[in-house]
């Protein structure tokens, strides 16, 4: 793998991954738009590394509240008037048992089928709407200190559906959190700390059984890539929290649409298969 290619696909990986945009439908369209030619499973192998370095991304960015909230949960955790942060340790758990059944039930079909871009082309557009709606029709009023079991379980099932390429982890969640009522910025922080058991064991799993696909020739390139997802993931969290106190999501949700209009195109002309 060249290094322009890699440099690239790490900056996509980074920038895309906690946008509500999908990283999965952007990491794919790019490989597409290149028309890579590289072996399936090195290919496989690069991308699951890279990834590990936007979870490593969210641990650093995270660390001191998932310290904070480890050592509340196992101090008062199990207490029957936990403290706010160990509550949140337990919403964390709880919140990722959803994503965690789908994606052992449904490994197969989201590995093959759903990996197309005529289906992330129709869920960049719909789950983008969505997005817009809840948005729009949100009161924005609670914090994340408001948080209720039943809604973390509700965000759970918003996180589930990202396991369809094309959907996005913080969208789906940050849809559902929107549509209860909590602020952009709540919704996008418990969006993040949700992410956290998921991706960290998703990623790893990858990149387990996947790393020994990584050709020797390319393993420069890789680190560069894995490097370029890691600061570059670290830039767009703080970006994105920062913007959400006072913007919109509604620039995601006209490039989203675009991006699922501009893919039904290609594909419609050939210029890309899915």
């Amino acid at each position: 793998m060249n290094f322009f290619v890699a440099i690239l696909l790490g900056t996509v990986q980074g920038l895309t991954e906690f946008l509500p945009i999908s990283s999965s439908a952007h990491v794919q369209l790019t490989e597409s738009l290149l028309h890579l030619n590289y072996d399936k499973a090195a290919l496989t192998a690069f991308i699951a590394t890279i990834q590990l370095g936007t979870e490593a991304a969210v641990l650093v960015f995270f660390w001191k509240d998932i310290v904070r909230i480890l050592g509340a949960w196992f101090k008062s955790g199990f207490s029957k008037k936990p403290s706010l942060d160990a509550k949140m340790g337990w919403l964390v758990i709880v919140g990722s048992i959803p994503v965690i059944i789908a994606g052992l039930l449904f490994k197969n079909i989201i590995e093959t089928s759903l990996r197309n871009l005529w289906v992330i082309s129709g869920t960049l557009i719909i789950f983008g709407l969505i997005l817009g709606f809840a948005d729009r029709i949100g009161k924005k009023s609670k914090s994340i200190s408001e948080l209720t079991t039943g809604h973390g379980i509700l965000y759970g099932l918003g996180q589930m559906m990202a396991v369809i390429p094309g959907v996005s982890r913080s969208g789906g969640t940050i849809s559902v959190g929107l549509l209860l009522g909590y602020t952009r910025e709540a919704a996008a922080r418990y969006s993040f700390l949700l992410a956290i058991p998921a991706v960290l064991a998703s990623g790893l799993y990858e990149f387990a059984g996947s790393y020994h696909d990584l050709q020797k020739s390319d393993l420069i390139a890789t680190a560069i890539a894995t490097v370029i997802s890691f600061v570059v993931g670290i830039l767009v969290i703080r970006f994105l929290l920062n913007y959400l106190t006072k913007g919109s999501f509604a620039p995601f949700v006209w490039w989203r649409v675009a991006v699922g209009i501009a893919i039904i195109a290609m594909l419609s002309s050939g210029l890309i298969t899915a």
